[in-house]
This record gives C-alpha cells, sequence and structure tokens, in this order.
C-alpha cells in the first residue's frame, strides 16, 4: 500500500528514564534519578516500548503497509528496543547517539536531525517532559504522538496507551487522519513533590487527530465551584468509613479526594496517596512498596479515586503508586470513584493506563464503574472501550 515519502519516515525518541519515579513516590524522575534508583525504581519505557511494536507490527502486516523507515537514536533512546524486537515491518536508521546518561539536550538534538531529515511524524516515548522537549525544537512543524511512560501526562499529545498509539500511527500513515493542535503542558516536579499544583501551558504542537485514542488536555479549572458537592461527597466516604472501622481507606490524590481528608480531620497530602485507619492518618505520601506492605497487614481495604481533568483517567497518570500489583490486591470491587456532577458531565469516559493490558481488560468488561456524585447520590459512567 503506497503512502508518501514524508510519511514514511518517522522519527523515534525514547526516554529511558521517564517514569522511573512514578512507583516510589517522587512524582517524577526530574532531577531526583539517583533517588529514584536509591528507592528501587525501575525503567517504564521497555515495557510500554515493547508493548507499541508488537501492536503497530501486527497492525502493518494486517493492512500490508510497507516502507516504513525509523529515524532514531542510539542505545536506550531508541535503538536497543528495535534490535531487541527484530526484524519488524520497517527499516530503522540510528542518526544520532546520546551520551550516558541521556539528557534533554539529546532529545533536542535528535529532534533537530530528524527536522533535517524531514520526518512527517515523531513517536516519542516519555512525560510531560519530553513532549516539551521536542515542541521546543520542532514547534507545531511536525506532528508528535506520545506513547505515555512518565508520571506527568497532561498534555494532549498522548495517545490512551502504546496499542492506542501504534493504532493512530497506522491511521496516519494511511492518510485517514488529519492533525490538530496538541497542548504542551508541564508540572513543575519540585512543586508537585512539596504538594503544589503548578501546571503551565509552554505551547501548542500538532498531533494526528483521532479523538477517541489521544487524551485531551487537562483542563486548569473548573467553570463553575463545586466545593458543597465535594462536602456531601466527603461526609459520604466519611460515614462508610463510620461504618467500616476495620477498613484500611487508600486516598488517591486530587482536590475531590483532598475534601474527604478535611472532612475526617486528617493532614493528607494533596498530590500523594495516603492511608486512614479508624479516621486517623496512618501514613502520608505512599509508595509503591509502602503501599503494598500495608496491604499485608489489613484484610479489608477500600481506594478512593477521582478522574483527572476532562481526560477521565482514574490510573495510570499521576498515581502510579498505584501499581498493577496494589490494584490486584485491593481488588476492582473494593475501589471507589468519586466525582461532583459538573466535572463527571465533562468527562466522557473513564479511563485506566494500569500499564498490565490484562488488568485493564478486567476494568473495560465491566463497562460502566459506580462514581459517588453526592451524599448517597451514585452513577454509572462508562468506562472507555
Amino acid at each position: 500500500m503506497p503512502i508518501t515519502h514524508r510519511m514514511r519516515t518517522i522519527g523515534l525518541v525514547v526516554n529511558p528514564i521517564a517514569g522511573m519515579g512514578g512507583r516510589v513516590g517522587l512524582k517524577g524522575t526530574d532531577g531526583v534519578l539517583d533517588k529514584a534508583l536509591e528507592l528501587g525504581g525501575k525503567p517504564v519505557a521497555p515495557g510500554k516500548m515493547s508493548k507499541f511494536l508488537d501492536a503497530l507490527s501486527s497492525l502493518l502486516k494486517n493492512e500490508n503497509v510497507e516502507g516504513i523507515e525509523w529515524l532514531t537514536c542510539g542505545g536506550s533512546m531508541g535503538a536497543s528496543y528495535l534490535e531487541e524486537f527484530g526484524e519488524g515491518p520497517w527499516e530503522w536508521e540510528v542518526v544520532f547517539e546520546p551520551g550516558d546518561p541521556t539528557t534533554a539536550e539529546d532529545t533536542n538534538e535528535a529532534c533537530s536531525v530528524f527536522s533535517e531529515r524531514d520526518a512527517g511524524l515523531i513517536v516519542f516515548c516519555g512525560g510531560d517532559g519530553t513532549g516539551r522537549d521536542i515542541w521546543k525544537v520542532v514547534g507545531n512543524e511536525i506532528p508528535m504522538i506520545g506513547i505515555p511512560s512518565g508520571v506527568k501526562m497532561h498534555s494532549g499529545v498522548f495517545g490512551m496507551n502504546p496499542e492506542a498509539v501504534a493504532f493512530i500511527v497506522l491511521r496516519f500513515l494511511l492518510g485517514e487522519l488529519d492533525v490538530a493542535d496538541g497542548e504542551i503542558l508541564d508540572l513543575d516536579e519540585e512543586r508537585y513533590r512539596a504538594g503544589e499544583w503548578h501546571i503551565r501551558l509552554f505551547g501548542i504542537a500538532s498531533t494526528p487527530n483521532e479523538p477517541s485514542y489521544v487524551q485531551v488536555g487537562k483542563m486548569h479549572a473548573e467553570a463553575v465551584p463545586e466545593e458543597d458537592v465535594k462536602i456531601e461527597i466527603a461526609e459520604h466516604i466519611a460515614e462508610d468509613m463510620s461504618e467500616n472501622k476495620d477498613t484500611l481507606y487508600i486516598l488517591g490524590s486530587g482536590s475531590t479526594v483532598a475534601a474527604v481528608s478535611k472532612e475526617i480531620g486528617v493532614d493528607c497530602s494533596l498530590l500523594g496517596v495516603d492511608a486512614v485507619y479508624r479516621g486517623e492518618l496512618l501514613e502520608k505520601d505512599l509508595n509503591e512498596d509502602r503501599l503494598l506492605s500495608l496491604l499485608d497487614q489489613y484484610e479489608k481495604v477500600k481506594l478512593v479515586l477521582t478522574p483527572i481533568g476532562a481526560q477521565g483517567f482514574i490510573l495510570g497518570r499521576g498515581n502510579l503508586q498505584l501499581s498493577p500489583a496494589v490494584i490486584k490486591r485491593v481488588g476492582l470491587n473494593d475501589i471507589v470513584i468519586i466525582c461532583t456532577p459538573g466535572k463527571l458531565r465533562r468527562t466522557p469516559f473513564l479511563r485506566v493506563d494500569t500499564g498490565d493490558s490484562d488488568l485493564d481488560r478486567e476494568f473495560r468488561a465491566r463497562e460502566y464503574l459506580t462514581v459517588v456524585t453526592g451524599y448517597r447520590t451514585m452513577k454509572l459512567w462508562k468506562i472507555a472501550q
């Protein structure tokens, strides 16, 4: 199946450290890689890239699409994943050799080469910081699409998961997708770790226009204050805690969940994951290891989550501490989703991107999830398939 020369040439860049700080509770990896490694942080990119390449290879073969050429970086910034995959329905060339350790400047230089070589698309594996680094070089001249593997992924240039990105790349190559504007956003990690939410719009990139598979940018603020509704939701959860005194409650991040901690009178972290037992704060700002340790100690557990902005993600964006291992130990039946009615109306679907395909399918098989929207008030809301 013929495709144009420009469309067949795709830049591929991977941030090998993206997401390593998530499960260990660092809320990012910028400037704290050594600490992430010390705490047992592990690379996220290899698994994400494996899923992406597997899915794209199958799609290209099924559609009999040939002539794809990857322009990529050496080692863990691209080439190592293509080498490990083996022979695929494409060719690839290393056009930039990064340093060791890799830096943002390596991403910038690689993208400069992609531009010089007339790449028609850039596929990147990383988080908001990687997207920002690419945008600084190419602006909106080359469309980009991100395989989500960071901790912070609020920008509107990410696919929902690696398989979704593979589908987007295929349809883009076939000329079935236009390009649209995608917000490039990033969160200040130092202020985030200190419990302060400070997100900034850096610019507008181009991205393949596939709204079913590309996440929208995170909403900065709600149009109508809903504090009274948050109090009602908090009262509902507080009453549930009172009725289930032997249950450990794990509270996710977000202002709606923060209203719960305020209602029960505990000083939880706004942007972390906390544990409450019998109305008392047990531990604050937990990482994956501490969560698993607590799950060993408590037989009954409930996890309280709220969707992130208009994206609708309840898992996989900003709360990587809640790993597949943690979710499986809690169980899907003991996840409590809370959301104000106004915010829910702006959230067409609930979404999950746990990093475990089987677990994601288990969520999607339910088709609808129950959402607490007020005091003793609930709605069924569709989960994206």
